[in-house]
């Protein structure tokens, strides 16, 4: 499992959030989530969404303004964990990032949710991973998922972020269709605007060719994490 928050360059406001920042990248993935909280919860959590969306071009940028943080953030990143855990276990292939209190997945088609060229339509090999899929985001109900679509560069620009917008809306219709509720899922679309690899090369447009999974805590789970630690 990647840890990419030890790659971010943030730059902070003030000597004390600097501090803090440094204990949160030499955390483990729940205490992460805690250290967030000890140096500006959602002001932190927001700055850390920009760049991760940014810089790292993950989806975890569109859903890591509303972090918890404290000891809140450090319970929901136990129950991420476990999360996480389950899809690298029941997908392999999947490549699965733990920032914080947050979940980011990538599908690529080396990783089990692909395409045929220019199709938009679930085909028979990416409905088995998405099975798998939509069992494990339905024994964790208590999260919100942001899916969003990716192309290579190959094509029309305008071409490519419309394909990337039919992908992404035809992996969240799938799983709206099998069991879960529509209102845990956001789409995002950016064709060929966010590329993690080299285009110049078939393996990278390969890669580039992707559907992105954010996962987040709804409301429910944070105000669940906050009562919690009130108790602690």
């Amino acid at each position: 499992m990647r840890m990419i928050l030890n790659k971010l360059g943030v730059v902070l406001i003030s000597a004390s959030m600097l501090v803090g920042c440094k204990a949160v990248q030499n955390a483990n993935n729940t205490q992460k989530g805690a250290g967030i909280g000890a140096v500006g919860g959602a002001v932190l959590g927001g700055i850390l969404g920009n760049n991760i969306g940014k810089g790292g071009n993950s989806e975890l940028g569109a859903v890591l303004g509303g972090v918890v943080g404290g000891v809140a953030g450090g319970i929901i990143g136990r129950k991420m964990d476990k999360q996480a855990e389950r899809i690298e276990e029941e997908i392999p292939g999947a490549v699965v990032e733990r920032v914080g209190e947050s979940i980011n997945v990538i599908f690529d088609e080396e990783s089990g949710i692909y395409f045929d060229t220019s199709k938009s339509n679930i085909n028979a090999k990416s409905e088995q991973t998405l099975q798998r899929l939509q069992k494990i985001l339905a024994d964790y109900a208590d999260t919100n998922i942001s899916i969003s679509g990716h192309t290579d560069s190959s094509g029309a620009e305008a071409y490519n972020l419309q394909l990337s917008k039919n992908r992404a809306e035809s992996v969240a219709a799938y799983l709206k269709t099998h069991g879960l509720d529509p209102l845990r899922f956001s789409v995002q679309w950016y064709g060929e605007t966010k590329p993690k690899y080299d285009n110049s090369t078939a393996e990278g447009r390969s890669k580039n060719r992707r559907v992105e999974l954010g996962i987040v805590a709804n409301e429910k789970m944070q105000k669940e994490a906050i009562e919690e630690a009130k108790k602690q």
